[in-house]
């Protein structure tokens, strides 16, 4: 029994060798790149662009309640975007202080005041103006009044939206409520998740579930490379509240506009149709793409793949006389109702459309008397229309 007691201790002895070559403890070096290398990026980026993120305070006067806000809170977030010290924002974020939204200068509200706070001093308080907006992409830019009273940290590096990927990891540092300089992580979701913006214009929105909350808006989404790869924006949850979808308007579409912005007043679409009584116009309505009705319905209506739907026009106008049609009728589909028979605009001057500001953006070019070629679809077929347009009381 002994010898047979002993057997077994010198195989326990082995097998304990044994396993320990297959599992050798963990080097220092291969935790510094699995899980320690993926916090490691995370505080190098936060510690390097932090600085630059900023708490945007809206006080005084008569202040609107801001988009996706609590009672109570009125501000978002912003960042350093040049070596001039210019901070991006949201324009809903700070549109609460305009005496006028649709005011070409900007003015605040009597009483009212925009400030900044910066992390090293979060109690600190910076006036800024609002210099320059663009609500079609619902962004704002801020100049401080006393530049040399406030700290100058560098501006953040923009990245290149159209290279982001699926999966790729995200970083966003804001304000939520009220919280500084807080930093959240997780992936990219998905890409151009189109969803109407602030003025109802679609924004191909960048969606990720690193938690951004009220107080977020307006702050970075940062790349691994601590890049800004979006501009918080908006959050899909029970009362605006994280619920695991965040979206960022892409950072392309604030680089595309920031000299218009630098310029100063409003800019975009949505800025040059505030004068859009005076402005021509086809005389004709287009509120729904073909993405908003339901594919069962697309494939048994026959319906393009693209397009935007004449939802209304009117009666004398320019769209009328060239023929443009209007629903029919009304089908229902689910707790929805959607308009058919009517035509649908797949193409605009040779140039194919599937979104609103597709069209929107060719009449707000031309002028009186000019003509506009739209590409209908009606009844399986494609047809040209030539409409001039004219001044009208309404329409689009």
């Amino acid at each position: 029994m002994k010898k047979i007691e002993l057997f077994f201790q010198g195989l326990a002895i082995q097998l304990l060798f044994i396993l320990a070559a297959s599992f050798p403890p963990a080097s220092s070096a291969q935790t510094d790149t699995g899980r320690l290398a993926y916090e490691k990026n995370t505080i190098e980026v936060a510690s390097k662009v932090s600085p630059s993120v900023v708490a945007v305070r809206i006080s005084n006067g008569q202040t609107r309640q801001a988009q996706n806000q609590p009672r109570g809170l009125a501000g978002g977030s912003g960042f350093v975007v040049d070596d001039e010290g210019l901070i991006v924002t949201n324009f809903h974020v700070v549109s609460q202080a305009l005496a006028d939204i649709k005011s070409e200068d900007l003015t605040l509200a009597e009483g009212a005041e925009v400030t900044v706070s910066f992390l090293g001093d979060p109690d600190t308080k910076h006036a800024v103006r609002i210099i320059g907006a663009n609500p079609d992409i619902d962004m704002a830019l801020l100049e401080l009044e006393a530049p040399g009273d406030a700290p100058q940290p560098p501006a953040i590096r923009l990245g290149d939206s159209d290279d982001t990927q699926v999966g790729q990891k995200s970083i966003a540092i804001g304000n939520p409520f009220g919280l500084h300089s807080s930093v959240t992580s997780g992936i990219i979701s998905a890409l151009e998740r189109e969803r109407p913006g602030l003025v109802g214009i679609k924004i191909p929105y960048i969606q990720t579930d690193a938690a951004i909350n009220p107080g977020n808006s307006g702050g970075p989404l940062l790349n691994s490379a601590g890049e800004v790869i979006g501009i918080n924006n908006a959050v899909l949850g029970p009362a605006g509240i994280f619920a695991g979808i965040g979206l960022a308007v892409p950072v392309n579409l604030l680089a595309d506009n920031l000299d218009k912005l630098r310029a100063g007043g409003l800019s975009g679409l949505a800025a040059e149709a505030l004068d859009l009584p005076q402005r021509p116009r086809l005389g004709l309505e287009i509120g729904l793409t073909l993405d908003d009705y339901p594919p069962p319905l697309r494939e048994e209506l026959n319906l393009p793949p693209q397009g935007v739907v004449v939802t209304g026009v009117a009666e004398g106008g320019p769209a009328d006389k060239a023929g443009v049609r209007g629903p029919q009728e009304v089908v229902v589909a689910g707790p929805f109702s959607f308009p058919v028979g009517m035509d649908v605009i797949v193409g605009v001057e040779g140039r194919d459309v599937a979104r609103p500001i597709d069209v929107q953006r060719e009449v707000l070019e031309r002028n009186e008397g000019d003509t506009l070629t739209l590409t209908l679809w009606r009844d399986g077929q494609e047809r040209q229309a030539e409409i001039t347009l004219e001044v009208l009381e309404s329409g689009e």
